[in-house]
């Protein structure tokens, strides 16, 4: 298939990948010695996910995992962004390692370095251990410190074959919607109360920031998902409600890790050692892994909200099938942000996800026609190299996500990948943006 007018120039050593978590992909929930974790909790419970799905099959990753592997290697990506299960390696969050679980992630690893792939590991992506959880999960500091303790182990195992570490995956996300809202587990909305989940992931990406380097392992980072905060409005009551929506979603999450303190008035709503945890939160990182879909639009909140704003998308753009506005702008916006809000202490970038759901499945012929994202994909990546061009140090992107998945509160229902699953055969068909992105990528590796 030709392709014209590809986005190229990110250079020789730009990396090129696709990511994956997990529970949205790996299934085998009760096998190799794994233990409960708050997702098969909350997806046990009826009406906590759409048509009840949950992710005991998911892409049967766990057993395809050799299948999946190759389509990275026909796809030619440099890099592979995965997670480990951490009940699949430590079933109750605590204590001795799983063999059977290390032994899982040993086929992967191996088999990635094999087809030429670099491993790029997640420590954390959503999956806290249902032991912890029964013992207050983030809300108490212990998760934090048993955090610590299982990066010591990954780091001492799979050290000498990971080049690339990320400790959390978007903190923000298990705040807001898992411990604020409760629409993800542990399913109890807390508003404010969430706080201190938050402050304990970032210690716990602090810790394990320390284990892993007391291991020997290299090339440490974390991944925050950030957006531009659009005013609803010139009044001052919605730039008051941005500022505030700004100041809990994206720097409450960055500002501890790069700059070593919060933003005003958020630790102030902290109790314990804040100041002598953020010198360990603030430890020095080799990248920052940046996630980003869409902006919102905040206004001021109506009478009576529990919440400080108001929150909506912009008007005015085309939407994906999750109803996200599509605003490449607002990424080159977000990269340039990152840049002038931390300066010199900001690492090299990494766009750890970006992707979109469009629900195109195979026609008569089995094609997969999914132009939508391959539009998408290409206006996302010329807004990366927007940000480049104005000295914003990007040196990686990889797309949400290789596979369709299990995409947690939605099920099913919202389809990400470049590659469709059938999710009641697990069969593989790669759509035409799978096609359209190993392209970009031997492009811009010069042998396209």
């Amino acid at each position: 298939m030709e392709w014209e007018k590809l986005p190229t120039g990110f250079g020789p050593d730009f990396v090129w990948g696709v990511a994956t978590a997990a529970y949205q992909i790996e299934g085998a929930v009760t096998e190799g010695g794994r233990g409960t974790s708050v997702w098969d909790t909350f997806c046990a419970e009826p009406g906590r996910i759409k048509e009840d799905d949950t992710g005991e099959v998911a892409c049967d990753h766990y057993h395809r995992y050799a299948e999946d592997v190759g389509l990275m290697a026909r796809l030619g990506i440099d890099a592979y962004r995965f997670s480990f299960a951490w009940p699949r390696i430590q079933p109750t969050g605590s204590g001795a390692p799983n063999p059977e679980g290390l032994d899982f992630y040993d086929r992967l690893v191996d088999s990635l370095l094999d087809a030429g792939i670099s491993p790029c590991a997640t420590l954390f992506h959503w999956d806290t251990p249902q032991d912890l959880q029964d013992r207050g999960g983030w809300l108490a500091r212990e998760t934090a410190e048993r955090f610590g303790e299982y990066a010591a182990i990954l780091g001492e195992h799979f050290g000498d074959r990971v080049s690339m570490w990320a400790t959390l995956n978007e903190p923000v996300t298990v705040t807001m919607y898992g411990y604020a809202l409760g629409i993800h587990p542990p399913g109890t909305p807390m508003m404010y109360g969430a706080l201190p989940s938050a402050h304990h992931q970032l210690l716990g990406h602090g810790l394990a920031v320390q284990a892993l380097r007391a291991t020997g392992a290299t090339n440490v980072g974390i991944v925050n998902n950030h957006a531009p905060t659009w005013p609803a409005s010139a009044s001052e009551e919605d730039r008051v409600a941005a500022a505030a929506y700004d100041d809990l979603v994206n720097w409450t999450f960055g500002d501890p890790v790069l700059l070593g303190r919060y933003p005003d008035g958020v630790g102030e709503m902290l109790t314990g050692p804040v100041a002598e945890d953020l010198a360990v939160i603030s430890e020095s990182l080799d990248w920052y892994g940046l996630n980003h879909y869409n902006p919102v639009l905040i206004g001021e909140p109506p009478e009576g909200a529990d919440l400080p704003f108001s929150l909506d998308f912009p008007k005015g753009f085309p939407r994906t099938d999750f109803g996200w506005p599509v605003v490449p702008e607002a990424f080159t916006e977000i990269l340039t942000t990152l840049r002038d809000r931390y300066g010199p202490a900001l690492p090299p970038v990494h766009v750890t996800e970006n992707g979109c759901s469009y629900g195109d499945g195979p026609d008569e012929s089995g094609r997969v026609t999914d132009q939508r994202r391959i539009d998408f994909l290409d206006a996302y990546l010329r807004a990366v190299q927007a940000a480049r061009n104005v000295g914003v140090d990007v040196r990686g992107y990889f797309v949400w996500s290789l596979l369709d998945n299990f995409e947690w509160a939605e099920g099913y229902s919202q389809r990400f990948g470049i590659v469709h699953v059938d999710f009641a055969t697990q069969k593989r068909t790669p759509k035409d943006s799978f096609d359209w992105f190993r392209a970009v990528i031997a492009a811009n590796h010069g042998h396209g």
